[in-house]
C-alpha cells in the first residue's frame, strides 16, 4: 500500500514537470509498477494464506505440545506408579519366595508326617484284611454251627411237640385213672378214704381208722377189701408208679414193743399194705415203692386230737411212667 502512494505522488510529479517522452517512459515504469504491485498484491495474498494456515499449524503444534506435556507429566505418574508397584511386587515377591522355601521346609516334614502315616494305616489295613479274613473264617464256621444248631433245635422241637403229646396223654391216662379208682373205691369214700389228684399225681389217702388199730400193723378187713378193689384197678394199668406211705402223728411209741418208733411204724404198716396188694393182682414189684414218713410229713401241724387223727394215715400214690419221657430229656 506504501508502494501505490509513492508510485501515485511520483506520476503526479512526473506528469507535471516532465516532456511527453519522458512520460511515456513514466507511463511505461508505472505499469511495469502496476505489474510489480499486482504481483506483490497476489504475493501479499499468497502469503497471507501461508501465515494463516501457519498459525493454525502453530496453534495445532501447541496444542500438541500441551498434550504432549500432559501424557509426559501422565506417563510420569504412571512410571513412578508403576515403579512403586513394582517394588512392592519385589518386595512381595521375596516374602512369598521366603513362605514358599519355609512351606518347602515344612513340606517335607509333613511329607515324612504323613508318609508316616500311610505306613501305619497300610499296617492296619493289613492287620484289618486278616481280620477280615478269620472274620470270615468265623463266619464260615458260624454258619455252618447255625445250620447244625437249627437242625438240632428242629429235633429239640419236634422232641419237644413229642414230650407235650406225652405228658397230655399221661395227664389223660391220670384223669381217667382218678375216675376209675374213685369209681372202684366209692364205696369207700366218707368211710377214710379220699382219691385226690395233684401234680400230676392220684393220691389214694387213707385214715388210719380205715386200716389199723391204734398201733397196729395188721390192717382191718374192710381196709384189705379196699386195697384189693384197688390192686384189681392197678393190675389193668401197667404203666403206673406205685408209692405207698405210712405216716403218724407226733405221739411217741410206747416202750417195751417189737416195734421201735413212729419212723419204724410207719415202714411196717407201709410194707403191710403193698403185701395185700401184691397179694391181690399180679403187679410187678418194680412198680411199687415202699416209704415211712414217720411223724414229719404231717397234714396238719396243730396239737389237737382231729389233727393227730388227720396225720395218722396211709397214702397210695400213683404216678405215671415217666422213663420215656426221660429218655427224650437225656437226648437234649
Amino acid at each position: 500500500m506504501r508502494k501505490l502512494i509513492v508510485f501515485v505522488v511520483f506520476s503526479v510529479f512526473v506528469f507535471s514537470c516532465v516532456p511527453t517522452s519522458q512520460f511515456k517512459e513514466v507511463d511505461k515504469r508505472g505499469d511495469e509498477l502496476q505489474q510489480d504491485r499486482d504481483e506483490l498484491m497476489a504475493e501479499n495474498e499468497m502469503l497471507t494464506v501461508d501465515n494463516t494456515e501457519m498459525r493454525v499449524k502453530i496453534k495445532s503444534v501447541k496444542d500438541q505440545k500441551e498434550q504432549f506435556v500432559k501424557d509426559s507429566i501422565r506417563l510420569y505418574n504412571q512410571l513412578n506408579e508403576t515403579n512403586l508397584d513394582l517394588a512392592d511386587l519385589e518386595r512381595r515377591y521375596g516374602e512369598l519366595e521366603s513362605t514358599h522355601e519355609a512351606l518347602l521346609r515344612g513340606n517335607a516334614r509333613e511329607t515324612r508326617r504323613l508318609l508316616n502315616e500311610l505306613q501305619a494305616s497300610q499296617e492296619d489295613l493289613d492287620k484289618k484284611q486278616q481280620l477280615l479274613k478269620d472274620l470270615e473264617g468265623n463266619v464260615t464256621e458260624q454258619r455252618q454251627n447255625v445250620t447244625r444248631l437249627r437242625a438240632e433245635l428242629e429235633a429239640r422241637n419236634a422232641r419237644l411237640m413229642e414230650m407235650e403229646n406225652m405228658l397230655y396223654r399221661k395227664d389223660s391216662i391220670m384223669n381217667a385213672l382218678k375216675t376209675t379208682v374213685s369209681n372202684a373205691l366209692m364205696g369207700f369214700e366218707g368211710q377214710g378214704l379220699t382219691v385226690t389228684q395233684r401234680n400230676g399225681k392220684v393220691y389214694v389217702s387213707l385214715e388210719e381208722k380205715l386200716l389199723f388199730t391204734s398201733g397196729s400193723t395188721s390192717v382191718d378187713p374192710n381196709g384189705v377189701r379196699a386195697l384189693r378193689q384197688l390192686a384189681a384197678v392197678l393190675a389193668t394199668n401197667s404203666d403206673i408208679n406205685i408209692m405207698i406211705e405210712g405216716h403218724t402223728d407226733d405221739v411217741p411209741f410206747r416202750k417195751g414193743s417189737s416195734i421201735k418208733d413212729n419212723w419204724d411204724l410207719s415202714v411196717l404198716r407201709a410194707t403191710s399194705i403193698v403185701r395185700i396188694i401184691q397179694g391181690a393182682a399180679n403187679i410187678n414189684p418194680d412198680r411199687i415203692t415202699v416209704a415211712g414218713r414217720g411223724e414229719y410229713l404231717p397234714i396238719d401241724s396243730s396239737d389237737s386230737p382231729e389233727a393227730r387223727r388227720k396225720n395218722r394215715r396211709t397214702e397210695i400214690i400213683l404216678s405215671p411212667n415217666l422213663d420215656e419221657l426221660y429218655k427224650i430229656l437225656d437226648l437234649n
